[in-house]
């Protein structure tokens, strides 16, 4: 009885977090499409003390040189060699089935070195039996990830956008790492905002709430905390319209 009663408190408290959301039924056709993002997701923001955010998509990879090739070895380096998650790798780069052409790459390097990124993904997306990371985990298709992962069934919404493989790479000084965080933060909200998106929502530290009150930006919780590799995670909703005048501000 007193777990029925926690998972009702939990379901109570994700409606409010949710309220025009409908779940998502079982998919058993092609989903509507998304929006097709404008021209400016694929832009390269004015560089800010000697930084440069890049937003990249497949179709403008050759624009950047090996900028993605950089990118997934910065990657490796933080899920695989530092964080010990088991993911596919090759040639120095981590990669999965949601590095695909319906997402997008933010990523915010020193010339042609990678320091900060995420990837935002459509929860629109589909491709075979794969949607998106916090969906597909919840159905069971991905192997060690909690099928409890959130408090509702995981939506499926034009507007609705997932922000996964986050990272920040190591051995940045402390004023430096800060700025790099709040930078890829501001970048994150900037452009979930271009690509038409109200809500962001993805995976975060357990200490995540510590964290992002520091930057200026706001959360809510929308899943249980679970053990991830070496760390404790929690899924996490971010409202892109209450975010994007921090996100526009100066950053210093």
């Amino acid at each position: 009885i007193m777990k029925h009663t926690r998972n009702s408190l939990a379901l109570s408290s994700a409606a409010s977090v949710f309220p025009e959301l409908a779940p998502a039924d079982d998919i058993v056709s092609d989903p509507p499409a998304g929006p097709t993002p404008p021209e400016s997701s694929s832009l390269r923001i004015q560089p800010l003390h000697g930084l440069t955010t890049t937003v990249m998509s497949f179709a403008t990879i050759s624009h950047h040189g090996d900028l993605l090739v950089n990118y997934l070895k910065a990657r490796k380096e933080i899920f695989i060699d530092r964080l010990h998650w088991d993911l596919p790798h090759t040639e120095g780069m981590e990669f999965d089935q949601y590095d695909t052409p319906m997402c997008r790459w933010v990523i915010i390097h020193e010339g042609t070195k990678v320091l900060a990124g995420v990837r935002l993904m459509p929860t629109t997306a589909r491709c075979g039996v794969y949607s998106y990371m916090l969906r597909d985990g919840q159905m069971g298709l991905l192997s060690d990830f909690p099928t409890d992962v959130l408090f509702f069934q995981a939506p499926v919404e034009d507007d609705v956008w997932e922000a996964s493989r986050l990272f920040v790479v190591g051995g940045i000084e402390a004023r430096k790492r800060a700025r790099v965080q709040m930078i890829l933060m501001k970048n994150l909200m900037r452009v979930a905002a271009d690509l038409n998106a109200s809500r962001v929502i993805g995976i975060v530290p357990a200490a995540w709430s510590r964290w992002l009150r520091r930057l200026g930006l706001y959360a809510t919780p929308v899943g249980p905390k679970f053990a991830s590799g070496s760390m404790t995670s929690q899924a996490a909703l971010f409202n892109v319209a209450d975010q994007i005048e921090w996100a526009l501000s100066e950053t210093s």
